[in-house]
């Protein structure tokens, strides 16, 4: 990878792992814990592609692997990320443009229900059975809508910093911005948009109209 992409992928994955380990998983909510570094993935991976989505997913795992209060064998939780980066980049759009919100929503909540699964998974394999005891449908579904709660927060941001990282023209381009179709999805800011078109051409419209009588009166 480039080395705005580095550099922005670690800031990100070591803000988000501070965050989670500090503020989210102190919250003590029902069920699983809002995965921040999860979105952090998931956001730079449609931007970046499956195969930056698939190394930023193991460096991010296999630093919380080592991170404490680490409670599980190191490398686990890397092979869940680096699978679920690989499969979200796989999700980005060839132009890099999204039309609305609901290809990355849907993203995120696959890549939470799949994240939990491959944990679950590989914790059996290792004899980890915590998520038996614990529920894993409970485990889903609070995965689930906690992660689809902050993805709005956070996806949209990350997505947005890696296109000004890349010098994308995309990202200068009105309404090119891979994040255009979240922001503006459902809430009115393209209409805003359209409106503040509108009031540029009627202003336009009537300084050549002033022009015009002008010259006449010149005349």
């Amino acid at each position: 990878m480039r080395f705005n992409r580095t550099l922005l992928s670690t800031a990100l994955v070591v803000i988000a792992l501070v965050v989670q380990v500090c503020v989210l998983a102190r919250l003590q909510l029902p069920g699983a814990v809002p995965d921040l570094l999860l979105l952090v993935v998931v956001g730079l991976s449609l931007v970046y592609g499956h195969v930056a989505g698939a190394l930023i997913g193991f460096g991010a795992g296999l630093l919380t692997d080592l991170a404490p209060p680490a409670d599980h064998a190191a490398g686990r939780y890397a092979m869940v990320l680096c699978i679920i980066g690989y499969l979200a980049g796989l999700a980005r759009p060839e132009n890099g443009r999204l039309k609305s919100a609901l290809a990355p929503m849907t993203v995120v909540v696959a890549a939470a229900i799949g994240s939990t699964l491959l944990y679950a998974l590989v914790g059996a394999l290792v004899g980890d059975t915590a998520a038996r005891h614990v529920g894993l449908g409970s485990l889903l579904f609070t995965a689930a809508v906690y992660d689809l709660l902050l993805a709005p927060f956070t996806v949209p941001l990350i997505m947005a910093l890696a296109r000004r990282t890349e010098n994308d023209p995309l990202s200068e381009a009105s309404g090119g911005d891979v994040t255009s179709g979240w922001l503006s999805s459902g809430t009115g800011l393209r209409i805003a948009g359209q409106r503040g078109g509108l009031r540029v051409k009627v202003a336009r419209n009537r300084a050549a109209r002033a022009g015009r009588i002008k010259g006449v009166k010149r005349l």
